[in-house]
């Protein structure tokens, strides 16, 4: 009878929660609000008896709703997004975090509770409700605001942040004190995993939902969207991660596919069902009596809460460079706890080394911030409007003065185009290394898997090590070969930066050839350090290491020509994805001067072989007129294994030269077709 008594809950939740939610919008009520108050209607603590007969169906339904609508949550707020809104958001988040752990700490010692209590108190309280704002955003027609795209951002930003805390809280709960190891291991690993997820999920995912469009069927969509979606939440909770991030990020992959409208309106009857269940079920944790046995607690923590939240949020906003009404909708938005806090407390309990009070009290107090949300939300822009009125006009218009100063300080520090080079090498960089690291990475849990399930290879450990290893290289090597030529630009350019010509003298090309290489050597010891740090725990021992690494040589250098194909075809898939078009809805809420393409970020490095009969093989760039007539420059050129750095206008190009070019796109075809007679193969 246990599909009876399932059944029996489901229908009691969502009859409650319907009638609820009638009165709601009959007295204009937010709709959280009556999920919640249905929980507490037909919840265990509600007498005369209570209504559900298994809270844990219903809490494993309200799992469900939290990777739905952190699912929706990624479809609507995609990866072009949160790349802008990327330094408000984690200055924000970083500043709430920080600043609440102390709040939250000194409010429990205040109480005489114990250290570890008050410091978990501290994490409970430190990272906003994603759930709950985003479904408050929803009622209230604002997620289409610009300042719903920061909050947004700053939400994603604490969930990560949050499993960085909860890692840290784990290693401070087994030994008492902060473990500066366990926190770069968890950093690192959730770093690895972003990189690695969204690189291979941006490549793979929309092709795959693209070629399941094309046969025209909803249900098939559906279903390979949540067979995406359910599957990338299971291997995201097996490495230790949050199921909402999880959520999130399948999420804002699939936002980046051509069928993101027909997604959005097949999942949005499900997210709405399941995220009734999940407010539901918060509603069914709270206990009457508990808000009377914990009144003063509760009441100063909901109060830290709300008044810290929204004043660190609007501080970090406003720093950012945001103006002050944007801020201060912003900090009114980020003013109540949630999921993350309920995993944190039953952390602590699992753990045993927090009182069983905190949980129930994290639960209240979530309770009560969750209901004043909606009405901050609504006041937040007349409470904006009031502020501006009440300033001093003196202190407004300090106010404005920073964010106009701060606004120009970016835009003046895009003038550069060599600046926005490095910085774009830089980044390409740090995803390499994520995807090597994950790549290796991978082969040593594999490893461990296979050893665990099969004891029999526990005699082969180092002949199996040393082939996962080796396929591990393999599978990574078309992103160090990558590397390697992201390392040689890198060194061209700021060798060119570094010598000057009052430095270099007569022999500055000399210079600024040895400096260019002594960068590359130095990114490359650090490149095979960072490899074989990783790699420790599976290499063999004693004399099989050196043949093993031998033997890696020579596949590289037989594979060199395939890699390079798979590293140039992954790139194009790359650049395909994110050359869709956007949603209607982003193109919507998007000012008019983001369709105006931005040329500096535009600016890209091109190489080109010149051969015998091309036009540029035996001129020079000034008889060529290639700047003026283009508008890129020749940045360096290798000629038999001399590098010429920032070549002069009269330097004489010869057949063989390996010339590397700056410009952007369109400047970089028209040079090639000046160069080489042809604009560049696509």
């Amino acid at each position: 009878m246990s599909h009876l008594s399932f059944l029996h809950d489901l229908a009691v939740v969502m009859i409650v929660a319907g009638l609820v939610t009638i009165l709601c919008h009959r007295f204009k009520q937010p709709v959280v609000l009556g999920y919640i108050l249905a929980g507490v209607i037909i919840g265990p603590h509600t007498p005369p008896f209570p209504l559900i007969k298994n809270d844990a169906t219903i809490q494993t339904l309200s799992e469900l709703g939290v990777i739905f609508l952190m699912f929706s949550l990624g479809l609507e707020f995609s990866l072009r997004k949160l790349r802008q809104v990327g330094g408000t958001a984690f200055l924000a988040a970083s500043l709430e975090i920080v600043v609440m752990t102390g709040i939250g700490f000194v409010i429990g010692r205040l109480f005489h509770w114990s250290k570890m209590d008050s410091l978990f108190l501290g994490a409970i309280i430190a990272i906003s409700s994603t759930t709950i704002i985003m479904k408050a955003l929803q009622e209230l027609g604002l997620r289409g605001e610009r300042f719903a795209g920061l909050v947004f951002g700053i939400l994603i930003v604490e969930d990560i942040l949050g499993i960085i805390l909860i890692a840290m809280l784990s290693g401070i709960a087994r030994t008492g004190t902060l473990q500066s190891w366990d926190a770069a291991q968890a950093i690192g690993k959730l770093a690895i995993f972003l990189i690695v997820s969204l690189v291979l999920g941006l490549i793979i995912v929309p092709r795959l939902v693209h070629f399941v469009a094309r046969f025209r069927s909803h249900e098939m969509l559906l279903i390979t969207v949540l067979g995406l979606c359910f599957g990338f939440c299971l291997i995201t909770v097996d490495l230790g991660f949050s199921l909402a991030l999880g959520a999130f990020l399948i999420g804002a992959i699939l936002a980046e596919s051509r069928e993101i409208g027909k997604i959005e309106d097949l999942m949005a009857p499900m997210r709405d069902m399941f995220s009734a269940v999940f407010f539901v079920s918060v509603g069914l944790l709270i206990d009457p009596h508990l808000l009377l046995t914990y009144a003063g607690p509760i009441a100063a923590i909901t109060v830290a809460v709300v008044v810290g939240q929204v004043c660190t949020s609007f501080i970090g906003t406003y720093l950012a460079g945001h103006d002050l009404r944007t801020s201060m909708r912003v900090g009114m938005s980020l003013s109540q706890i949630g999921e993350f806090s309920f995993i944190i407390a039953a952390l602590g309990l699992s753990l045993k080394v927090t009182s069983g009070f905190l949980y129930p009290i994290a639960v209240c107090v979530s309770a009560v911030t969750t209901l004043i949300t909606p009405y901050l939300l609504r006041v937040s822009d007349p409470f904006a409007s009031w502020l501006e009125r009440k300033l001093p006009t003196t202190a407004l218009s300090y106010v404005n003065l920073y964010s106009r100063w701060l606004g120009q300080f970016e835009r003046g520090s895009q003038d550069n185009q060599v600046r926005a080079i490095l910085r774009r090498i830089a980044g390409q960089l740090g995803i390499f290394l994520g995807l090597i690291g994950g790549s290796i990475l991978s082969a040593v849990f594999l490893s461990r898997i296979l050893m665990r399930y099969y004891p029999a290879l526990h005699g082969w450990r180092n002949v199996v090590n040393s082939f996962l290893w080796i396929i591990s290289l393999l599978i990574a090597m078309p992103v160090y070969l990558s590397a390697y030529r992201k390392l040689k630009a890198l060194g061209m350019i700021l060798s060119e930066l570094g010598i000057t010509d009052a430095m270099g003298g007569a022999r500055k090309t000399e210079v600024r050839a040895v400096v260019a290489n002594a960068i590359l050597v130095f990114g490359l010891l650090l490149l095979v350090g960072f490899t074989f740090a990783l790699s420790w725990p599976m290499l063999p021992k004693g004399h099989l290491l050196w043949p093993l690494i031998g033997l890696s040589a020579l596949l590289v250098y037989w594979l060199r020509g395939p890699f390079n194909q798979v590293y140039f075809q992954g790139k194009a898939a790359l650049a395909e994805t994110f050359a869709q078009p956007a949603s209607a809805a982003e193109m919507h809420s998007a000012p008019v001067a983001r369709a105006v393409p931005n040329l500096l970020k535009e600016a890209r490095l091109e190489t080109l072989l010149l051969a015998e009969g091309m036009p540029g093989a035996g001129s020079t760039p000034r008889e060529m007129e290639l700047k003026t007539r283009t508008g890129a420059f020749i940045v360096g050129i290798e000629r038999e294994g001399l590098e010429i750095v920032n070549p002069d206008a009269d330097e004489v190009l010869l057949p063989k030269d390996q010339l590397l070019l700056l410009g952007s796109k369109d400047q970089l075809e028209a040079a090639l077709t000046v160069l080489a007679g042809r604009p560049p193969s696509t």
